[in-house]
C-alpha cells in the first residue's frame, strides 16, 4: 500500500483482570507511541484506559457471565458501533473474541469490504467442557467456533499447540500463524525484589499462582498436590507458603480444601503491585491445560522465576524443561509434588533456573510481538488492495 494500514480491533474483553486484556491495552499504548493508525472498540461497564485510540461504547444490556461472576456478558449497541467503524474508515478490522463485540465486527467487515484478522486467544470449547461438563455444549461450540472463524483472512494462534487445535475445526492452515508472544519485559523484573508488598517481606519460600481462580484453570490439581508438598517441606524445615493471586468462582472452594496449609489468597493485583509480587516469590506453579498461550507463565520467568507447568497447552512451548523450570504431565501428580519440594527446598537450582528464565524471556517483548501483529495486518490489507485494483473496484486512498 502507499500509506500504512489504518487497523481496527473488535473486543470483547478489555475492562477485565486477565492477559487478553493486558496484552490489548498493552498494544493500543504501542500503537500510539508509535503513530500508527490502530483503533480499539469495545462494549462494557469495566473501566477502561482513557486513551484516544479506545473507544467504549456504552453496552445495551449487561448481565454476569455464568460461572464467571466476575467477568461480563454485554449486548453491545451495533448501530453506534458501526458508525463508529465507517469514521475510522480502517483497511482492516481484527476481531480479538467471538462475543458480541466480535459479531459486530465482523458485520462492519462485510459492510466495509475490508478484510477480517483475528486471534484464538481462548480455548472456548475446552472452557465449556470443564466448566459446564457438558459433551453436546462443546461440540456445539466448537461448531460455532468453526462458522466465526470461516472468513478470516488470518488467524493468529498463541502457540503451536492451538495451531493443531484450530486444524481440527476444518481451518484452513494457511491462513494460521502464531503470534510472536510478548510481554513488557521492563514490568516483570528480578529488580522489584528490592521493595516487596509489605505483606511478602517475612523471609520465606514463597510458591506462586497469579491467574483466573476456576476450575477451567486446573487448579484442582494444585489444591492435590500443595498440601502433600507443604506437609513434605514442613518436615525438611523450609518455612514455605503457596500464593495464590486472582479470584474466580472456584475461590471459596479452593480455600476450604487447603485449610490447615500454608496458604495465602490475595485476590486481584495490578500494575506496580503485581511486578513486586512476583519477584517477591520463588517459583511459579501453572497446572492448565486450556491456555493457547500463558501470559503469566512469561511474566513469571521473566521475574526470575522457575516455573512448573503442564505438558498440556500453550504454556510447555514456552518453558525450557529441565533449564527455566519443569514441563510435567498432567495426571502425574507424584512428580508434581517432587517438582515444588525440589524447588523450593534447593536455593541454587532455584536461582539458577529463575536466571535462565528471565534471559530467555528478555527475548520476548512486546514490542516484538507488535512488530510481527503489525506486519500480518499491513500484508492482509496490502493483498487486499491489489485484488480490489486488479477487479477494476475503486478506493479510498485516505
Amino acid at each position: 500500500m502507499k500509506r500504512p494500514p489504518r487497523v481496527l480491533k473488535f473486543t470483547d474483553t478489555l475492562g477485565d483482570v486477565n492477559g487478553v486484556s493486558r496484552f490489548i491495552r498493552n498494544i493500543a499504548s504501542l500503537a500510539l507511541e508509535q503513530g500508527r493508525a490502530l483503533s480499539v472498540i469495545t462494549s462494557t461497564n469495566f473501566e477502561v484506559p482513557r486513551q484516544p485510540n479506545i473507544v467504549n461504547v456504552p453496552p445495551l444490556a449487561a448481565t454476569r457471565m455464568p460461572k464467571y461472576e466476575n467477568l461480563e456478558l454485554v449486548l453491545p449497541n451495533a448501530p453506534r458501533m458501526l458508525d463508529a467503524a465507517k469514521r475510522f474508515a480502517p483497511d482492516v478490522i481484527h476481531v480479538s473474541t467471538p462475543g458480541g463485540v466480535g459479531l459486530v465486527g465482523l458485520l462492519a467487515a462485510r459492510r466495509l469490504r475490508v478484510p477480517l484478522v483475528g486471534v484464538y486467544h481462548t480455548d472456548f470449547p475446552a472452557y465449556v467442557e470443564r466448566l459446564f461438563r457438558d459433551d453436546s455444549m462443546a461440540f456445539f461450540c466448537r461448531g460455532a467456533m468453526r462458522r466465526f472463524y470461516a472468513g478470516f483472512a488470518a488467524i493468529f494462534t498463541r502457540s503451536e499447540d492451538y495451531a493443531a487445535n484450530l486444524r481440527g475445526l476444518g481451518l484452513p492452515g494457511e491462513r494460521l500463524l502464531r503470534l510472536r508472544p510478548g510481554i513488557r519485559i521492563d514490568d516483570f523484573h528480578p529488580r522489584f525484589r528490592a521493595t516487596p508488598p509489605p505483606c511478602l517481606t517475612y523471609p520465606r519460600v514463597r510458591v506462586l499462582s497469579v491467574g483466573r481462580v476456576s476450575v477451567e484453570k486446573n487448579l484442582h490439581l494444585l489444591t492435590r498436590v500443595w498440601p502433600e508438598a507443604d506437609a513434605r517441606l514442613k518436615a525438611m524445615g523450609v518455612d514455605a507458603e503457596l500464593v495464590v493471586v486472582g479470584d474466580g468462582p472456584y475461590r471459596a472452594q479452593m480455600e476450604e480444601e487447603l485449610a490447615g496449609s500454608r496458604v495465602r489468597f490475595m485476590g486481584f493485583r495490578h500494575g506496580d503491585e503485581l511486578s513486586r509480587i512476583y519477584a517477591a516469590c520463588d517459583l511459579f506453579a501453572f497446572p492448565s491445560t486450556t491456555d493457547t498461550l500463558g501470559q503469566v507463565v512469561m511474566e513469571g520467568q521473566a521475574s526470575g522465576l522457575p516455573v512448573v507447568v503442564s505438558d498440556e497447552g500453550g504454556p510447555r512451548e514456552i518453558v525450557d524443561d529441565g533449564s527455566t523450570g519443569f514441563v510435567i504431565p498432567v495426571r502425574e501428580t507424584r512428580r508434581w509434588i517432587d517438582a515444588i519440594v525440589r524447588l523450593a527446598s534447593d536455593f541454587r537450582l532455584r536461582r539458577q533456573m529463575g536466571e535462565a528464565a528471565h534471559r530467555k524471556m528478555q527475548a520476548y517483548s512486546i514490542a516484538g510481538s507488535f512488530e510481527h501483529y503489525w506486519s500480518v495486518h499491513e500484508e492482509v490489507a496490502a493483498r487486499h488492495a491489489a485484488r480490489d485494483r486488479g477487479s477494476g473496484m475503486v478506493t479510498r486512498d485516505r
